[in-house]
């Protein structure tokens, strides 16, 4: 009788469609924070401010939502 432990399993190939799904989702996430912190810095050159308030408000509200999409994307596959 074989040893059960000794049958080795085949190997699974890599989802190509996962890392590409989340390698987008990555892109998605640099490009909307860099959006966001270019149109805030902008906005704070345009007002004179010393104090940078919209590139710090924009920055979080683009985390914000960017958390949001990646826990609707990933929620979605359960």
């Amino acid at each position: 009788m074989e040893d059960p432990l000794s049958q080795k399993k085949p190997r699974r190939k890599p989802d190509n469609r996962l890392l590409f799904r989340y390698a987008g989702l990555a892109f998605q996430m640099m490009a909307t924070l860099g959006l966001a912190v270019f149109i805030g810095y902008k906005l704070d050159q345009w007002t004179g401010w010393s104090f940078p308030v919209f590139m710090i408000i924009l920055s979080l509200l683009a985390l914000v939502l960017i958390l949001w999409q990646i826990i609707k994307d990933t929620r979605r596959n359960e």
